[in-house]
């Protein structure tokens, strides 16, 4: 019999961190097509479990308390991914298992990606290229576009990313405020403790807070208001945290006048709506999608683990699961 710990993992995921798993790790399936009959079996020797990729589009893949109360032996939920909405962390910090997650390592990409976003969306980039792509140039011009040079920022989150967003904008010369639930000690921007303060006071909105029960549709259509006609709203948070029906119409009825979006409420389905849009820019949850930063990302997942199962402390466990249970 294998000495090495009972794994279980919820769905695909990079094939450098399947590699590593399978080579420190027993590792079983909760994507199986016998996934039923394998907890059944193995689920009381389960110790671990990684799960992030491919594991928050349905309720079977999500680590949910219920699935939890099958795991009795369950120390450790390594989490790819810096939002661990997919788990029940709550949950997991009642049963004394930690959760990981891979904080600090996707900071700079998804910075970077935002800055981007926030640009094409604003100058209408992708929309003056399909203007030349498609003929259109000869004929005419694209259209002046709206600008960051008469704009007020706003970030609604400032954590790491947070930061380093606002670090980024400030290149830009624009004012900058931000909404947290306390004010950052630390930074300089100005802050609003109640978000649709903030979101009266900026004409450029961009979210990036963690998913999850105290953020759903936290960007609601009272917010949307506030932001206003010339506001732009840009998510590179979770698609849980925009109330979508309330930013479609918003969009529709132009309450707002554009957005970015790189996260959506029901993924992969994108609603039709958006997509028909041509004042929005869509992307497909591309934010820390690049090689170095992605093998980063799984490199931690592996990392948190091998430091458990070597009785070492873990490296990035999350608030809601303080404890450093080591096997």
């Amino acid at each position: 019999m294998s000495s090495r710990p009972d794994l279980l993992q919820t769905g695909p995921m990079m094939g450098m961190i399947e590699a590593q798993l399978n080579e420190h790790f027993t590792v079983h399936r909760l994507d199986a097509p016998d996934a039923e009959a394998m907890l059944a079996e193995v689920g009381p020797r389960i110790r671990a479990v990684a799960t992030g990729v491919g594991s928050t589009g349905g309720g079977a893949r999500r680590v949910t308390d219920a699935l939890m109360a099958r795991l009795p032996a369950l120390e450790i939920v390594a989490n790819f991914g810096v939002g661990y909405d997919s788990v029940d962390a709550e949950a997991a910090g009642r049963r004394g298992v930690v959760v990981t997650n891979t904080p600090g390592v996707l900071d700079d990409e998804v910075a970077d990606l935002t800055i981007g976003l926030l640009l094409a969306t604003i100058r209408q980039i992708p929309q003056a290229e399909r203007h030349l792509r498609e003929g259109k140039w000869p004929a005419g011009g694209f259209p002046l576009t709206a600008t960051l040079r008469d704009r007020t920022l706003g970030i609604v989150g400032m954590g790491r990313i947070g930061r380093a967003i606002a670090r980024r904008l400030e290149g830009f010369g624009r004012p900058i405020a931000y909404h947290s639930r306390r004010k950052v000690a630390d930074v300089p921007y100005t802050h609003y403790p109640d978000l649709i303060g903030l979101a009266k006071a900026v004409d450029a909105l961009i979210v990036i807070v963690p998913g999850g029960a105290e953020t759903e549709r936290m960007i609601n259509a009272e917010v949307l208001a506030a932001l206003g006609p010339k506001g732009v709203l840009i998510n590179v948070a979770r698609g849980s945290v925009v109330d979508e029906p309330a930013l479609i119409a918003a969009l529709a009825d132009g309450t707002i006048a554009a957005a970015g979006l790189d996260v959506f409420a029901n993924e992969p389905q994108v609603p039709e709506a958006l997509i028909g849009m041509s004042h929005v820019v869509l992307l497909p949850h591309v934010a820390s999608a690049t090689h170095v930063t992605r093998d980063a990302m799984g490199q931690l997942v592996v990392d948190n683990l091998r430091a458990w199962a070597a009785g070492e402390p873990v490296l990035t466990p999350v608030p809601e699961t303080p404890v450093n249970r080591a096997g």
